[in-house]
């Protein structure tokens, strides 16, 4: 299924960004101001086909009518399966110290919140991340934005059944940690090392009952202010990174304690 991204300026950074485009419709009666002429540039740079099509064809692929006289057509992202993230994440532990992160993430449904996520999840060295095929955001426009191209790096799979796949990571050796406001312990006192599969749950809900139910750990953030929750994308960068701290590599912490040593602390 191909998404369509709608207006000039959209399209610009789309182009800017890097999103896998399948062409873009411009309408035979554009006026050719400075936007048009960056966006046939950029399309020419990238090797993307630009189709002069009436505006009537606009109209009709339009979701909200403010195409602007042009929409871009982006390509289908390719998913993996979550097979080859657990093949993926054993290679991995394999060369490191039997360590690997895979974050599950349990029906979020911001396309901005799934990017976030997953710069998050390529900086902290991630495997890649699990989402359900359907009642989830899944990757646009959007998500190559605030991912910042991460998403252009890091494996992303689909699954029907994220109580399933669960199994399936359990099965491979993985020990699976939902972050959960009702833990009884907090994230820094649950053991997160070595092959890790990390849940996620709704913005709203948090992690549905079913998968929770399935997991073998829980923990949860701390909060010292007024402010009762983190946003997902911020609560999951704590977690993926509390991981990281759990398991760095001891080359990582020689190096810190050298460079420690060298300032005389």
């Amino acid at each position: 299924m191909s998404d369509y991204i709608e207006g000039k300026r959209p399209i610009i950074e789309a182009l800017r960004i890097g999103v896998p485009l399948r062409r873009i419709f411009l309408a035979d009666n554009a006026k050719r101001d400075p936007l048009v002429e960056d966006i046939m540039r950029k399309a020419r740079r990238c090797d993307v086909d630009v189709k002069l099509v009436a505006r009537a064809k606009l109209d009709e692929l339009s979701a909200h009518g403010s195409h602007q006289g042009v929409i871009a057509e982006s390509k289908r992202f390719g998913y993996v399966g979550v097979g080859d993230l657990i093949d993926a994440a054993q290679t991995y532990a394999e060369a490191n110290d039997g360590r690997a992160l895979i974050v599950l993430l349990d029906h979020i449904t911001d396309a901005g919140n799934l990017g976030a996520i997953i710069r998050s999840a390529e900086s902290a060295g991630a495997v890649g991340v699990v989402i359900p095929n359907k009642r989830s955001a899944h990757v646009n426009a959007t998500t190559y934005k605030t991912s910042a191209g991460a998403v252009a790096h890091l494996a992303v799979a689909q699954t029907s059944n994220m109580v399933q796949a669960i199994k399936r990571l359990q099965e491979a050796g993985f020990w699976i940690a939902a972050a959960s406001e009702h833990a009884s312990d907090y994230l820094w006192d649950v053991n997160l090392k070595g092959k890790i599969g990390l849940v996620m749950g709704n913005e709203h809900d948090g992690v549905s009952r079913l998968v929770l139910e399935r997991c073998d750990l829980a923990g949860k953030l701390p909060m010292m202010g007024e402010v009762s929750s983190l946003n997902v994308a911020q609560a999951s960068t704590a977690l993926m990174y509390e991981w990281l701290r759990q398991n760095r590599p001891a080359s990582t912490l020689r190096g810190a304690e050298q460079a420690g040593a060298a300032k005389g602390c």
